[in-house]
């Protein structure tokens, strides 16, 4: 059994995290350190979490904690990784895991001379419906894919994460929120890399500096091709779709936790095959995954050396919108 103390409690660990650590069979949550300590103690009350920390120092350093996770805002994740590696403790971060590739190759560098187990919480890993996708494309069920799709909408009005409008605590806006999310998704169900990046991106009131929405057009190592589409500005979507020599996979809202959703293959007209899965299991089974990489039994599917990789991609779709050039990885 791990036991993992949450570094940065908030509202992502309040809606999601809480219901994976429930259901998860090998993973503990024992503590937690926030910065408003009254809300500490009303989390901890709340959802039966037995130990409030009264220092981030203090979680890490703590015998009682076998691994950190890291749900702080964007700009704090360099400092944490350092603090939790400092005192040899598995890390398990949030994405994005950094504010440029530079600094996620020092928090490499970190666990590294610690000896940690670092990984990024790239839930969608585990869900059910991105691994339908990648086996149905490994088999070779739609031809060598051609284009893919991933877009990701919701409405950031009224959102409890106030920091999101931050440019001093977030990477960005939905690039660097969801647009991840997107970008890794189709790498996992592909297998593949990014080697150039082109965006176009817009700003409004509400988004300050930073952006509303936006398309980032991606050159994959495989030859296939993709586009990412993010919005705070619309309903709740998600959407993972791709296109090969004979065939069409799509998944509606197949980047959703919240109901079932159907993965369907496609030739032309004709439905060939449709899977009906829920994804509701995927944050307990990321934990799990995460727990027998610090217990040595398995690997994890999320490490931190491919995160970088992704870090790469945020920063060259940024710098593509800042500077109207395309730009490679």
């Amino acid at each position: 059994m791990t036991r993992y103390g949450i570094l940065g409690f908030g509202h992502h660990a309040a809606k999601r995290l809480i219901k994976g650590f429930r259901e998860s069979q090998d993973s503990k949550l024992v503590g937690l350190w926030r910065r408003d300590a009254a809300k500490a103690q009303a989390n901890a009350s709340q959802f039966s979490i037995p130990q409030v920390f009264n220092t981030a120092e203090a979680l890490c350093a703590s015998p009682e904690i076998d691994a950190v996770f890291i749900v702080s805002p964007d700009s704090l994740h360099l400092p944490d990784v350092q603090l939790a590696a400092k005192h040899g403790k598995a890390i398990l971060c949030e994405k994005p895991l950094a504010m440029n590739a530079g600094e996620v190759e020092e928090m490499l560098a970190a666990a590294k001379a610690a000896g940690v187990p670092f990984g990024v919480a790239q839930n969608m890993r585990y869900y059910r419906s991105l691994d339908i996708i990648r086996r149905w494309i490994a088999e070779g069920r739609i031809g060598k894919p051609q284009l893919a799709h991933s877009q990701f909408s919701y409405s950031a009005a009224g959102s409890p994460r106030e920091w999101i409008y931050d440019p001093a605590l977030a990477l960005g806006g939905p690039i660097g929120d969801v647009g991840v999310h997107c970008i890794d998704a189709l790498r996992f169900v592909l297998e593949t890399g990014v080697t150039a990046v082109n965006t176009l991106a817009h700003r409004d009131a509400a988004s300050g500096q930073v952006e509303s929405h936006a398309v980032i057009a991606l050159d994959l190592a495989s030859g296939a091709m993709a586009t990412v589409t993010v919005t705070t500005r619309s309903e709740y979507r998600t959407v993972v779709e791709v296109t090969g020599e004979t065939g069409v996979i799509l998944c509606e809202n197949g980047l959703t936790v919240d109901h079932p959703v159907d993965v369907v293959l496609r030739r032309g007209p004709e439905v060939i095959e449709s899977q009906r899965v829920s994804n509701a299991d995927a944050y307990s089974l990321m934990l799990d995954g995460f727990s027998a990489w610090c217990e040595g039994r398995d690997s994890y599917l999320a490490p931190a050396t491919d995160g970088l990789h992704n870090q790469r991609i945020l920063d060259a779709a940024y710098k593509s919108w800042r500077d109207g050039t395309k730009q490679t990885i």
